[in-house]
């Protein structure tokens, strides 16, 4: 099956960025289940074929749609150990969070977030969501390198990934990275997911794998304790819903950056520009994507700390400002420093019974902090790299406390019926991704496949704001808008012709008459099942 590909149907969609977890997914709607049960088998599965973008040891957002109607979303993210001391951190790296290592390890939330999601209605047991995920882990063969996985296992940074002996063991094994299409074994792993889905997530929080992860972490230097685990769970919140034109629009709320995309749609339509990323307005576009990145990168943290409440960010005179900023024609000046991001799998699933679920599951840098515990296969998540060090700032690291986070989960609806549903990978630059993918499908007429294929820019990338205001951009974008952006202020840089440094977004939309459409990213290595 191809990558982006679209039909119609009248039972399921799902779109995933692996074809195995794909094939999970629709297995498990095949055996009686509905899209909660459906998105877990494919995020399982995901933990153990895209191990550098999610897994165990990561953290989880997601939106879930009930059959009559109710949207809620689930935050379950981890937050800093309890010991960490921000002072020693600044000592050691300055006045910038490194992107990975010890001290960017925060408590891991999927496993908790599955159990959410599972007990918001799945019509299957909990350990069947697990079947196909263990299976793959327990094949003596191994499991195959997919492009994806195999371009993070060689990218610069690899020396530094090939120095943890965890991840060396796996996916180092005569010390070169091992290539797409060759197999690795991670045995430790399916232990691990073997006794989860035996004694559910307090085998992790609180139990015997929780404890092991966390003494293992501690010989890597991670100030982590197994008490930091024992207390997590999810956090099932009301999402943030803004309006696009006929399209109400939701998202996960703070520690997630959804508010962002909310701005942008709104002033989007506010300034009436062309909405086409390749039309005539592409500069005032980036204008805006920049200035409404703005925003998260000055306000959002744990919602404990936040001063700034995301609804007064929506609030219309907010939307106004962010409209004269676009209006002045120059990227607004920064001076920070941001930390790489980009560690992270989005999916989407959907069933004609009315249950709908967007989920996106992360470890924050690619293979996270850079740590594979040995005796749970677990890779710890850097998404304490989402913190600063800077002592005036809301998302200061400090113990006990959520970073800040880029993951946002996105459904929308019209007239009170679902329309779409969205996951996306892409660090700070989720809300233009997703941006690009609905204006295509709904203002463009797109498919949903046209819609997460087509060429892509980024302003600023997959990075928080800096002071440099570049575009990242894929050639058949520079061909086309390319001039129209650096006369805007900003400076192109070049990337490959779908390129994963654009990220992936995968789109169900639903018609009026309940048939279902999809499209996966063919940057990734997903496919699509609507039947």
């Amino acid at each position: 099956m191809e990558r982006a590909l679209a039909g119609r149907g009248e039972r399921f969609a799902i779109a995933t960025p692996h074809s195995a977890a794909t094939q999970a997914g629709a297995d498990a709607f095949d055996a009686g289940g509905n899209a909660i049960d459906a998105a877990l088998a494919a995020a399982t599965t995901l933990a153990v074929v895209y191990p550098h973008m999610c897994g165990v040891g990561g953290d989880l957002f997601a939106l879930v749609q009930h059959p009559e109607g109710e949207v809620l979303a689930v935050n379950s993210t981890g937050c800093s150990p309890a010991s960490i001391d921000p002072d020693i951190v600044r000592a050691a790296h300055g006045e910038v969070m490194p992107a990975q290592g010890p001290s960017t390890v925060t408590v891991p939330g999927a496993v908790a977030g599955w159990q959410a999601l599972h007990a918001r209605g799945a019509a299957l047991p909990w350990a069947d969501a697990f079947a196909r995920a263990i299976a793959l882990a327990r094949d003596a063969d191994g499991v195959p390198v997919a492009r994806s996985l195999a371009g993070s296992l060689s990218w610069e940074g690899g020396a530094n990934l090939a120095a943890d002996p965890g991840l060396a063991a796996v996916f180092f094994p005569d010390g070169s990275p091992l290539a797409e299409g060759d197999r690795f074994v991670n045995a430790a792993l399916t232990q691990t997911l073997s006794a989860i889905a035996e004694r559910g997530p307090a085998a992790l929080y609180g139990g015997e794998v929780g404890r092991r992860f966390a003494l293992g972490l501690r010989v890597a230097g991670v100030p982590i304790e197994p008490s930091d685990l024992e207390g997590h769970e999810a956090t099932l919140l009301s999402p943030l819903v803004g309006r696009y034109r006929d399209l109400d629009v939701r998202v996960t709320p703070p520690t997630s950056q959804g508010f962002v995309l909310l701005e942008i749609l709104q002033a989007l339509e506010r300034l009436g520009l062309d909405p086409d990323p390749l039309g005539p307005d592409a500069g005032a576009l980036a204008l805006l994507f920049r200035a409404a990145s703005l925003d998260r990168d000055r306000h959002l943290a744990d919602p404990d700390h936040m001063r700034v409440h995301p609804h007064s960010l929506l609030e219309d005179g907010h939307i106004a400002g962010l409209c004269e900023e676009v209006r002045s024609g120059r990227p607004v000046p920064v001076d920070v420093d941001p930390t790489a991001q980009g560690g992270t799998a989005g999916l989407a699933a959907a069933d004609a019974d009315g249950w709908a679920v967007s989920l996106i599951q992360s470890l924050g840098p690619g293979f996270g902090a850079g740590i594979l515990e040995p005796d749970t296969g677990m890779v710890a998540q850097g998404r304490g790299s989402g913190f600063t060090l800077d002592p005036e700032h809301p998302n200061l690291l400090a113990p006990r406390k959520l970073p800040a986070h880029t993951l946002m989960p996105v459904m929308a609806h019209r007239a009170g019926r679902l329309a779409a549903v969205s996951g996306t990978m892409g660090g700070s630059a989720h809300p233009q991704i997703t941006t690009m993918s609905l204006v295509r499908a709904f203002d463009l007429g797109m498919t949903p496949a046209a819609a997460v294929a087509a060429p892509r820019w980024l302003a600023g990338g997959m990075d928080p704001v800096g002071p440099d205001p570049f575009i990242v951009a894929e050639p058949a974008a520079r061909a086309r808008v390319g001039a129209a952006l650096e006369a805007a202020g900003f400076r192109l840089v070049a990337l490959e012709e779908l390129s994963e440094d654009a990220g992936h977004a995968h789109l169900i939309t639903v018609a009026p008459e309940g048939t279902f459409e999809a499209g996966t990213d063919p940057r990734a290595d997903g496919e699509v099942a609507v039947r």
